[in-house]
């Protein structure tokens, strides 16, 4: 265990960058200047690439340095300064920039000078309430300048004056009150109302089909977000190696009035062939492979057949994924399964049918519907005689599936909330025959500790409850279990909760899971997490938290520029069956 931690703290070391040698600046700065000042300036200054070999370099390096103190000033609203280029005495001679920043100024006021014909009255009110500098004192800073006019412009081209173009603005500069009053040149062009899609390169897809997924009726004034809707219900069908998206322009209006939007796509290759293998010291080995069809019905459908053979889990899968179907946004899936599972806790052979309809609601909110039907043997133990049990099953389930994501990354969120809850109402036939409910609900939370969000506090908990159904009554592959890399690290997949008399996992109908990260980012690719998780299964009553398994360890992250490759490294905070002092886990994006 010490090796591996020493291994995991020697690779983070060896990654970090090496710290830089000591640059000597291009010109020193003097003044009286408060400290994110001094720093702007002498960030924008810069260092040195080679020594000064003369007087005459010298000053030329504290002319140049003069000039770029003097924009920097500008740009944070110092517009009585006075700015000294000058060289020491000494040998060599060194640049010297000599700072006086004088008063700060702040915005006066600010206005629109529309050019042309205007827009409707209530668009120039809307882009006067945007510029933002209604509280007095606001410093002059040119960067809030320039975004005061982004924010005129996009005020307009939301209300559908699509070709909103700003030209030079007029800035005054009074030294009598030390104000700023700009005035934003905004030529608004005319209102666009919508067309419908003039389709390049569609490939094998159904041009009627596509076009009813523009979220617009012919006639509607332009809005920037129902173009970039249309363009991410392209990319949401997963069948297109890229999207482009675009009003046409101003010469493509047509006799009517109205401009299409261009869609160009560029279609993946119809069929994709995949293989993977996997080995872990709780789970074996597996190899499996996939084939897959895309556009074959020409409504950017997605086909595949997979097949897996696995210590734990071996299969042959059918499935159909019809994205946009009936409505955008929602999306048909439809399978057929032959399984088998080799647990610890159970083994099962089974056949599945399954369909569910996923709506998408905003950009990254969820909720599906669904119903399935698998006919099962499965051979597990009981909890008095220890003798093995084989049932023979027909259960028909309903799903309820709800996921609202305010994170803002799906692989590696640094900020923001997710909340899930799902319900299965579930009835089994045949050896035995009970309704009953499983419920699961999980959320996590995400909190950067600074502005750059190189440190992140990451939590989660997981609650679930089977209702109606004891333990014995609810077939094995449906209770609760606890323990692994996506569960309580450390512990082995199915390790955590009540255990029969010869230590095989019992499962329960409650179920506790929670979940404390902190992650840091070393360098750029580079990154560290610390954590702890713990859970509890109840067979009975519900779970004692007291009993609950924690687990602790370190993990090394390394960042491929959409998500990061985790390793983690886990121990048992009390080892109580005997288990392993450590588990190790990999995978690809954060752990939750």
């Amino acid at each position: 265990m010490g090796r591996l931690l020493t291994a995991v703290a020697a690779t983070a070391v060896i990654c970090a960058p090496s710290a830089p040698a000591h640059a000597e600046p291009r010109a020193q700065v003097e003044g009286d200047l408060e400290p994110n000042l001094r720093a702007a300036v002498r960030q924008a200054i810069g260092d040195a690439d080679r020594p000064i070999e003369n007087r005459f370099e010298a000053r030329r390096r504290a002319r140049t340095a003069a000039e770029d103190a003097i924009a920097v000033l500008r740009s944070e609203g110092y517009y009585a300064y006075s700015v000294e280029p000058d060289v020491t005495e000494a040998e060599p001679p060194h640049p010297v920039v000599r700072i006086d920043p004088g008063p700060r100024f702040a915005i006066g006021s600010a206005d629109i000078a529309w050019q042309g014909t205007p827009p409707e009255a209530e668009v120039q009110a809307e882009a006067r309430a945007v510029i933002g500098f209604e509280h007095p004192g606001i410093p002059a800073r040119a960067i809030d300048v320039i975004a005061a006019e982004g924010r005129i412009l996009a005020a307009v081209q939301q209300r559908g004056y699509a070709d909103a173009q700003a030209e030079p603005r007029e800035v005054i500069v009074d030294h009598a009150d030390h104000t700023m009053r700009p005035t934003y040149r905004i030529a608004s062009g005319p209102l666009v109302r919508l067309d419908g899609l003039d389709i390049a390169q569609a490939g094998r897809t159904n041009p009627d089909w596509l076009r009813r997924l523009a979220p617009w009726n012919a006639g509607e004034p332009y809005d920037p977000d129902d173009v970039a809707e249309l363009e991410r219900r392209l990319l949401d069908a997963g069948v297109y190696d890229s999207v482009t998206v675009a009003l046409a322009p101003p010469d493509k209006t047509s006799a009517a009035g109205l401009r299409p939007v261009v869609v160009s796509l560029a279609e993946r290759k119809p069929r994709t062939i995949e293989a993977g293998a996997s080995y872990a010291t709780s789970d074996g080995i597996g190899v499996n492979a996939r084939w897959t069809h895309y556009n074959r019905l020409r409504r950017a459908d997605t086909l595949s057949l997979f097949g897996q053979v696995s210590d734990r889990d071996s299969r042959v899968e059918a499935d159909l994924a019809l994205p946009h179907w009936r409505r955008p946004q929602q999306t048909l899936r439809m399978g057929a399964s032959v399984y088998r599972l080799e647990t610890d806790a159970y083994n099962e052979d089974g056949l599945g049918l399954r369909a569910d309809v996923t709506r998408r609601y905003g950009r990254t909110s969820y909720v599906t519907a669904g119903v399935s039907l698998d006919a099962t043997k499965s051979d597990e133990k009981t909890a008095g005689t220890l003798s093995n049990v084989g049932r023979r099953l027909v259960t028909a389930a309903l799903l309820g599936d709800v996921l609202l994501d305010r994170s803002n990354d799906p692989l590696d969120p640094t900020s923001g909330w997710r909340l899930s809850a799902r319900l299965e109402p579930t009835l089994i036939v045949g050896d035995t025959n009970l309704p009953y409910l499983r419920a699961v609900a999980q959320g996590a939370y995400y909190l950067p500790l600074d502005k750059e969000a190189d440190t992140v506090v990451a939590a989660r908990l997981r609650l679930g409850r089977i209702v109606n159904g004891t333990v014995d009554q609810i077939p094995a592959s449906q209770r609760f279990y606890a323990g692994g890399g996506g569960s309580v690290r450390g512990f082995p997949y199915q390790a955590v909760g009540p255990r029969l008399a010869d230590n095989t996992p019992r499962g329960g109908v409650f179920l506790f899971e929670s979940s404390l990260e902190v992650r840091r980012d070393l360098t750029e690719r580079w990154g560290v997490a610390l954590f702890v998780d713990a859970g509890a299964v109840g067979s009975s009553n519900v779970v004692d938290l007291g009993d609950a398994a924690v687990g602790a360890g370190i993990g090394v992250r390394y960042n491929l520029g959409f998500a990061p490759i985790r390793v983690d490294l886990a121990t048992p905070v009390a080892r109580r069956r005997g288990e392993a002092p450590f588990q190790i886990y990999l995978s690809i994006g954060q752990s939750f």
